[in-house]
C-alpha cells in the first residue's frame, strides 16, 4: 500500500545548519564566570531590597 502512494517525505536534517563550526569568535567566556555573575546580581538584588 506504501508503494502506491508517490509521496516522498522531506530528509530528516532538513533545514538544520551547524554554524559554529565555521565561526570563532573572538570574546569567550567561560561558563563559570557566567553564572557567578549571575549569582553576584541576585545576592545584590536581595540585598537591595533588604534595605
Amino acid at each position: 500500500m506504501a508503494k502506491d502512494n508517490k509521496i516522498q517525505l522531506p530528509s530528516s536534517g532538513g533545514g538544520l545548519v551547524r554554524y559554529f563550526e565555521d565561526y570563532k569568535s573572538k570574546i569567550e567566556i567561560h561558563p563559570y564566570i557566567i553564572v557567578a555573575a549571575i549569582v553576584i546580581v541576585i545576592l545584590v538584588e536581595i540585598f537591595l531590597y533588604k534595605l
